[in-house]
C-alpha cells in the first residue's frame, strides 16, 4: 500500500470514536401489539429482525446479605425475554440463593464477557451477537448496592463490534476487546472507555497500527494488561462473521498482539504456528519476566508468551510451548482459563470435551497436571471460570455459544454454574451448582456465560474480580 493510500485510509478510519452511539429499539415496545411479531419472527441470514423483548416475568428474591456475591450475565432462553443479569449468594449456608434479576432493555444478544469496574461499583457486559439485532453491545450495571443491582446504560463503537474481554482501569473505565468490525469482520478493535464509561478510543489508531490489523487478521477476544510493566497483550481467536451462515468456513487466527500501554501502539505480532484460534492470553501473577499464558485451541494446548524477549530477528515477543493437554483438549472450540493470584496453578475449560484441566505452573520448566484427562467430569459445554478473590474455589459457567439456525457454532452446554472447590494440593471437587433452566423455566430456561464474584467478608477490604 502507497503511502498517500494508507494516510487517506487513516483519516477515513479515524472517525473521532469519542462518538459512540446508544441508539432506541428501531422497533418500539407496544403493549398488545408487538409480543407476536416477537414471538413468531423468522430467523434471518445474519441480520435478525429487531424485535423488542418480552416483558420479563416476576421473579422471588431474597433480602438476605450474603458476604460472597455471584453475579451471572445471562441470556433468556428463548431469545425473546430480556437478557438479564442474575444476582446469586455464593455463601456456604445459602449458596444458590437468588438475591436479585437486573434486565436490560434488550433480547437476543447472546450475553458473553462480564466484568467489574476497579472500584466494584459498576459491571459491564457485552453482547456477542447484539449487533444482529442492530442493538447496543455493551451494558453496565450499577453495584453500589451489590445486593440488588440497577441497569446503568448501554452503548456501541462506531468501528467495531462483537464485545469480548474486559479489563479495569484503575484510574476508572475499562479496556474492552471487540472482535469485529462494525459488521462482525476484521479488524476488531481494542475500546478504551473513560470513567464516565464512554468510549474514547478505538485502537490502533495511527497509521502504523492501522496498517498491522489490516495486514493480517486482527479478531481480539483475550485480553490482558500489565499496568506495571506497561505492556498489553491480546489475542486474536475467530472472525466474527464467519461462523454465521452463508459461511466458507470458520476464520481462526494464529496470532497475538503486544502493545505499548501508554501510547496504545502496537509493538509486535506473535504468532503460535497452526494455532487455530488463540482464544485466552492472561499474564502469570508475579513472573519476573512479565510472562503470560495463552491457550491455541486447535492445537489443544497452553502456550507461554514472554513479551521482552526478542525472537532471532530482534523482534519483541517469543511464544513458546508449555504444555499439550492431549488428544481431548484439540479442536474444542473454545479453551479458556484463569490463574491463581500466587502465579502457581492454572484452570482451563475444555468446552467440547467438557473437561476442566488443572495444571500447577509453579515451575514452568516441570509443569504438572493435577486433574486426570480421562475423568467424566459433572460438566457439560464448561467455558467461562473465574478463581473466586479467597482462591478457594472456581466458578465455571456450562455454557459458550450456539448461533442456531443462523450459525455453525452450536456447542452443548446444560447451563449450570459451577462452584468448584479448590484442594489444597491445586486440584478440583466439583460439588456444588446452580441450575438456571430450573431456575428461570418461565423465560424459555435461562443460559448464563460468564460471572464475576464479590467478596464482602472483610467490609474495609472487599474484593471484585
Amino acid at each position: 500500500m502507497s503511502p498517500s493510500a494508507a494516510l487517506l485510509l487513516a483519516v477515513f478510519l479515524l472517525t473521532p470514536s469519542a462518538l459512540a452511539l446508544s441508539l432506541p429499539p428501531l422497533i418500539p415496545t407496544i403493549p398488545g401489539v408487538t409480543e407476536p411479531l416477537t414471538s413468531n419472527a423468522p430467523p434471518l441470514p445474519i441480520l435478525q429482525i429487531p424485535t423488542p423483548p418480552l416483558e420479563s416475568p416476576p421473579f422471588e428474591a431474597s433480602n438476605i446479605k450474603p458476604k460472597k456475591i455471584g453475579y451471572f450475565w445471562t441470556a433468556s432462553g428463548d431469545n425473546q425475554h430480556k437478557d438479564f443479569l442474575a444476582t446469586y449468594s455464593l455463601d456456604d449456608d445459602t449458596f444458590g440463593t437468588l438475591l436479585w434479576v437486573t434486565d436490560v432493555p434488550s433480547s437476543g444478544n447472546s450475553p458473553h464477557h462480564l466484568g467489574p469496574s476497579h472500584d466494584g461499583k459498576t459491571l459491564i457486559g457485552g453482547g456477542l451477537l447484539s449487533l444482529l439485532k442492530t442493538q447496543d453491545t455493551a451494558f453496565y450495571f450499577d453495584t453500589t448496592d451489590p445486593y440488588h443491582p440497577t441497569f446503568k446504560k448501554s452503548n456501541r463503537g462506531i468501528l467495531s463490534s462483537i464485545v469480548d474481554e474486559i479489563r479495569a482501569k484503575p484510574d476508572g473505565g475499562f479496556f474492552i476487546t471487540y472482535m469485529g468490525s462494525a459488521l462482525g469482520t476484521s479488524p476488531g478493535r481494542l475500546v478504551e472507555t473513560d470513567a464516565e464509561f464512554n468510549i474514547i478510543h478505538e485502537w490502533p489508531e495511527s497509521v502504523g497500527g492501522l496498517l498491522n490489523v489490516l495486514g493480517e487478521q486482527f479478531s481480539p477476544h483475550g485480553l490482558t494488561v500489565d499496568f506495571d510493566k506497561n505492556i498489553i497483550l491480546t489475542s486474536d481467536f475467530i472472525v466474527p462473521l464467519s461462523i454465521l451462515k452463508p459461511s466458507l468456513g470458520i476464520q481462526r487466527a494464529n496470532t497475538l498482539r503486544l502493545w505499548d500501554l501508554p501510547s496504545r501502539e502496537i509493538i509486535s505480532t506473535i504468532e503460535i504456528p497452526d494455532g487455530g484460534g488463540i482464544q485466552d492470553v492472561k499474564f502469570i501473577p508475579g513472573n519476573p519476566e512479565g510472562a503470560a499464558l495463552a491457550t491455541a485451541v486447535h492445537l489443544g494446548q497452553v502456550w507461554i508468551i514472554y513479551p521482552f524477549r526478542k525472537d532471532g530477528s530482534g523482534k519483541q515477543g517469543v511464544a513458546k510451548l508449555l504444555y499439550d493437554l492431549g488428544p481431548k483438549a484439540r479442536d474444542t472450540v473454545a479453551i479458556y482459563s484463569d490463574i491463581t493470584t500466587d502465579g502457581r496453578l492454572a484452570y482451563f475449560t475444555l468446552t467440547t470435551a467438557d473437561h476442566v484441566a488443572a495444571l500447577d505452573i509453579s515451575d514452568l520448566d516441570n509443569v504438572k497436571r493435577l486433574d486426570d484427562p480421562d475423568e467424566d467430569q459433572p460438566t457439560i459445554g464448561p467455558h467461562y471460570i473465574k478463581i473466586t478473590p479467597d482462591q478457594r474455589h472456581i466458578v465455571v459457567t456450562d455454557y459458550f455459544v450456539q448461533t442456531g439456525d443462523i450459525g455453525l457454532i452450536n456447542t452443548p452446554a446444560d447451563y449450570k454454574a459451577l462452584y468448584i472447590d479448590i484442594l489444597d494440593d491445586g486440584s478440583l471437587s466439583f460439588n456444588r451448582s446452580i441450575d438456571f433452566p430450573r431456575e428461570f423455566a418461565n423465560r424459555g430456561g435461562a443460559k448464563p456465560h460468564s460471572s464475576v464474584v464479590f467478596d464482602l467478608t472483610d467490609p474495609e477490604n472487599p474484593l471484585y474480580y
